[in-house]
């Protein structure tokens, strides 16, 4: 605590809360001491101690219960939106252990609103392929897969508990070479809340992405339902690698 020249008080406090949280000294889970244990430690009064859990909660380090403390929040698996990936690639590589359960798989008429994103005509013939994503053991994402008949190959027969649709694509010879990915945000349906295991409403986010192979043609339309307590969005920006493009909510 040594910036405390420079710094008020309780952001000295909150940065050596974070130091002992990053350390392990307090566990995922874990209940801080009590407010008036800190602030009788810290030396200071409960109000600046109150104001020190404030920016470690706006933080996403602890959360505040009422009537039972504060707790060291969990550490958030993030989506990058950077990156050409399956999203299970992305979160094992973070070090998340990510189990997938196959929900649904078949082929059935592209709805019309989904052809419209594959830029195909409605009613075309297409796999349907559903699954539920467990992130460290807790349901987290939906995800509904839509691949147009000339590009089903041998997925009818892929074990998507195992191998991710990217994968499945590559070892067919089609490779993933750039996607369109929209998000926005959304609230559970009743049945999306069962699986998720969250009351119907809850806010989530919606991830709308098309692929398209090396010819430039659109392989897949995949919709993730993403619980944003437990997954995090980020984009890393650079000059020449990833492209943000601004338009209204309705475009």
């Amino acid at each position: 605590m040594g910036d405390e020249r420079r710094q008020p008080k309780y952001a000295a406090i909150a940065a050596d809360l974070d130091l002992k949280i990053q350390a392990g000294h307090y566990a995922p889970g874990q209940a801080l001491p009590s407010q008036r244990d800190l602030s009788a430690e810290y030396g200071v009064t409960l109000m600046t101690l109150r104001q020190a859990l404030g920016l470690l909660t706006e933080r996403g380090l602890v959360t505040q219960e009422a009537g039972r403390g504060t707790y060291v929040s969990s550490p958030k698996a993030f989506y990058s939106m950077g990156s050409l990936k399956s999203l299970a690639d992305d979160l094992r590589e973070q070090g998340h252990s990510v189990e997938t359960t196959l929900l649904a798989r078949g082929r059935r008429p592209l709805p019309a609103w989904v052809a419209t994103r594959l830029g195909v005509e409605a009613a075309e013939p297409a796999l349907r392929v559903e699954r539920l994503r467990h992130v460290g053991g807790a349901p987290a994402i939906h995800q509904v897969s839509w691949i147009p008949e000339p590009f089903t190959g041998s997925l009818a027969q892929v074990d998507f508990t195992t191998t991710s649709l990217y994968d499945a694509f590559a070892a067919d010879g089609r490779i993933a070479n750039r996607a369109d990915e929209r998000l926005s945000p959304a609230v559970l349906t009743a049945r999306l809340g069962t699986l998720l295991e969250r009351a119907e409403g809850a806010p989530v986010f919606l991830s709308d992405r098309v692929t398209f192979d090396r010819d430039d043609r659109a392989i897949v339309f995949d919709r993730a339902t993403i619980l944003g307590e437990l997954i995090e969005i980020r984009t890393e920006r650079a000059a020449s690698s990833v492209k943000v493009v601004w338009t209204n909510a309705g475009s």
